[in-house]
């Protein structure tokens, strides 16, 4: 059997020469990722591709790995050039063709580069085996993919139709390659690093591409084994590029600390300045530099082209312009920093995003027009997702920017989840297949409206089905589609029927009520033994949840590219499966507590006055838990905080308390400050008072609410 050895392996008396011609192909290419590398022994006057090797038909490998050709020995290699001179290639009509089809009647033989060139399918695994273009393998298209699809690696477009050169991901569907792009890929990121590059996997892709002719180098990634690859990182910038420089010591020169220590650019670090060059303050060192705030906050910058019209277009160029600068800021995140264990972690790194400077208004008529509002604000062309939200609704008197924003995000992740895009129970949604949404693009409106909510500080998404999560982001990696996933509807009942078929007779009359679905699925067939029901019923949940929505899946992937979410949650999908799929964490008095910092007086008499009002206040939180109390958790943290649930990002900055006194203890009522997620609790004399007040405070701040 024929064994591969890693190309880079150095032997004894093998030099390249790319002047020198292959001994079997006649070819004196040197191109390693399509032909293997060029050895010569220069004693033995003779040269070869290693791939010509591995795949002439006529030898094997007989020596040890680092005998002659790795393991190729002189004289086998010389009786397959004196068998091959006899064989004339069906491509180029010359002799010296050692490569043959594997199947037994097919007498096709090539060179080959020719085998390359007539479509034929190299197997670099176990017996190498060769498969000329009528007997190769193939690839099954298990969905309909619509336009425009693009290659995963280059990015640019892909017509859907599997040939010898078009490939895709067995594990998503969602992923499609150029044959040429997929092989560079493969001999770039090498067996540890290559995989799909939109679901990740690994093992199954992998398989997959081996069987179509993709070779896998058995080595570490190319960028691991360049000579110093990394030698920049360990490199510090240092240098002043303000368009004046006030050191008298030039540019390049860098106190320890003051005006004249260099300050690097916090998100792409390759450019410096001078504190002093800036006007920065002594304690400022935080500084962004004009491209990268460009990039930001300069959407200016960037301006649509005079010769765009229509509507439409002004819209399709506004998505270009909106992904370029999420890719920008995917890249700089990624490089500044490993990725963050929690995700309020990765969050918190996304929002430092977000321009503070420039804002964007958002008007909102009511709770019930949420949505309309938002999706008028971000098809708008020159929506920027880099600047803060300013929230105002038309019919509430208060002015609070931070409770409006809360209140908007709360309503708009309610009303994301009844949209005509998803379907199945509350708390367990998956995509539905709707025409009218594709064609408005409103997967990939939702799936960025979902972004911004988590990274402006919106609750928890929490409505995701385990299936969608899957889909999306391939956690867990083993999950299957389940029955559950379906959710009441008259679909599942109809599998359910299948799936819990007893006899031959019942199976048959359940498929036979089925019939419709199973043949719109291409699930109808002939079922010989109960037992083959299992497979049957995976291979409708597999169409129905996942690949019937390949289109609508990508496009809400996209929008979840907004701000570089989604590249972010694919690293740390485990840590982001409660935030998408819930249920949402019910509020408890432990947690309530959890989320407050005390601020205590520094003066000890006033001390033990606020712990006894903390106590009251911990009595208070377990009744409200067990519902002896007026007020709910829920309303005490929209009291406190302006919203009913914590955000997935968390509280910035953490929820704190604090105490006042009052001359007269019947009008100390509690106070908030929702800004600042701060609460002034009065120091009263009993439990009874305290209880009374806050009820009363917190119940009439509902009210006012809901007017």
């Amino acid at each position: 059997m024929k064994a591969m050895k890693e190309e880079s392996t150095e032997i004894k008396q093998i030099h390249d020469d790319k002047d020198l011609i292959c001994s079997l192909c006649k070819r004196c290419d040197n191109i390693p990722e399509k032909y293997g590398e060029k050895i010569t022994l220069q004693q033995h006057n003779l040269t070869v591709h290693y791939f010509c090797l591995l795949m002439s038909s006529g030898i094997c490998q007989r020596g040890e790995e680092d005998e002659d050709v790795h393991g190729f020995l002189v004289n086998d290699i010389k009786k397959e050039i004196r068998r091959s001179s006899r064989l004339r290639c069906m491509n180029c009509k010359k002799v010296g063709a050692s490569v043959g089809c594997s199947i037994k009647s097919c007498r096709q033989m090539v060179h080959m580069p020719c085998g390359l060139e007539q479509e034929f399918i190299f197997q670099f695994t176990d017996l190498f085996p060769s498969f000329c273009k009528k007997h190769a393998p193939s690839q099954s298209c298990v969905s309909s993919p619509s336009l425009p699809l693009s290659c995963s690696v280059c990015l640019e477009p892909i017509e859907p139709v599997l040939s010898y050169n078009v490939l895709k991901c067995p594990a998503c569907h969602g992923s499609w390659f150029h044959r040429n792009c997929v092989q560079h890929y493969a001999h770039s990121a090498a067996m540890f690093f290559f995989k799909c590059t939109l679901c990740n996997n690994k093992d199954q892709f992998q398989q997959e591409m081996l069987r179509m002719g993709i070779y896998i180098p058995e080595r570490d990634a190319a960028w691991e084994l360049e000579e110093n690859a990394y030698e920049d990182l360990l490199q510090v910038y240092q240098h002043c590029d303000a368009v004046k420089c006030r050191s008298h010591k030039g540019r390049k020169y860098s106190s320890q600390s003051g005006y004249f220590e260099i300050v690097r650019c916090k998100l792409c670090g390759s450019r410096g300045t001078h504190r002093k060059c800036s006007n920065l303050k002594l304690y400022e060192s935080d500084w962004i530099c004009a491209d990268c705030k460009a990039a930001v906050e300069g959407k200016k910058s960037m301006p649509l082209p005079n010769h765009v019209e229509s509507p439409l277009a002004i819209r399709q160029e506004r998505k270009r312009l909106f992904k370029n600068i999420s890719d920008i800021h995917s890249s700089l995140i990624s490089k500044r920093q490993c990725v963050p264990a929690t995700s309020p972690e990765v969050l918190m790194d996304l929002a430092h995003q977000i321009s503070q400077q420039q804002s964007t208004e958002v008007l909102v008529e009511d709770d019930d027009g949420v949505m309309e509002a938002a999706l008028r604000v971000l098809r708008q062309s020159d929506f920027n997702p880099y600047c803060t939200l300013s929230v105002k609704f038309s019919k509430d008197k208060h002015s609070n920017n931070i409770r409006n924003q809360r209140r908007f995000l709360r309503c708009l992740v309610s009303k994301l989840q009844m949209s005509e895009i998803f379907e199945g129970p509350d708390g367990s949604k998956n995509l539905a297949l709707n025409s009218k949404a594709l064609r408005d693009d409103l997967y990939f409106e939702v799936g960025s409206l979902l972004t911004l909510s988590l990274v402006h500080g919106g609750p928890p998404v929490g409505f995701f089905s385990p299936a969608l999560y899957h889909s999306l982001f391939n956690y867990p990696t083993n999950y299957r589609p389940t029955l559950q996933d379906l959710g009441d509807t008259a679909f599942a009942h109809k599998i359910r029927q299948i799936a819990e078929a007893k006899s031959m007779k019942e199976l048959r009359q359940a498929m036979q009520s089925a019939s419709q679905y199973l043949e719109a699925a291409g699930c109808w067939r002939r079922i010989s033994k109960l037992s083959e029901k299992d497979m049957l019923v995976e291979d409708v949940l597999n169409f129905y949840l996942i690949i019937r929505l390949q289109l609508p899946l990508q496009r809400f992937r996209e929008g979840l590219r907004t701000l570089g979410m989604f590249e972010q949650v694919q690293m740390c999908t485990e840590a982001f499966h409660s935030v998408f799929c819930g249920p949402v964490e019910r509020l408890t008095a432990e947690s309530v507590m959890e989320l407050f910092t005390v601020r205590f007086s520094e003066e000890k008499e006033q001390q033990e006055k606020e712990n006894t009002t903390v106590h009251f206040w911990k009595k208070y939180l377990h009744e409200c838990e067990t519902g002896r109390c007026a007020a709910s958790l829920e309303d005490l943290l929209t009291f406190a905080t302006a919203t009913d649930l914590v955000p997935s990002i968390g509280f910035h900055p953490t929820p704190s308390i604090s105490f006042f006194s009052s001359p007269d203890p019947s009008c100390a009522f509690p106070q908030s400050h929702c800004d600042a997620s701060h609460l002034f609790l009065p120091i009263l004399p009993s439990y009874e008072l305290f209880k009374k007040h806050l009820d009363y405070t917190v119940c009439q701040f509902s009210i006012m609410q809901d007017i």
